[in-house]
């Protein structure tokens, strides 16, 4: 088990959470209250994805993650490489097209 000291706050990561989840889809949802994002695993020929982890924010708190993801994807690709997104991945207005890898519906 790992212990991360951040911002005076102990945070534990047990070994079993340290292992992760795979995850090429995510399905993102709001009520008025939260944000709600569900992390699935979609396999070439399969119709179903399973999920394998969901993440239940505040509205402040999942702000707060994209602009720490922005900021960490910025420091990516101003060290390792641009990340490309090929045409057919771009999240659109369409729900169907948006419950596609890593969209939003």
């Amino acid at each position: 088990m790992a212990e991360f000291q951040k911002q005076g706050i102990d945070i534990e990561l047990t070994e079993d959470v340290a292992q992760g989840n795979y995850s090429n889809l995510a399905i993102i949802s709001h009520s008025t209250s939260e944000f709600i994002i569900d992390f699935a695993t979609i396999l070439p020929g399969l119709k179903k994805a399973k999920v394998k982890s969901r993440v239940i924010l505040t509205p402040e708190h999942a702000k707060r993650v994209l602009l720490s993801l922005q900021e960490n994807i910025t420091r990516y690709e101003s060290d390792i490489a641009k990340i490309e997104i090929p045409k057919s991945h771009v999240a659109t207005d369409d729900p169907i097209i948006n419950m596609g890898p890593m969209g939003n519906a």
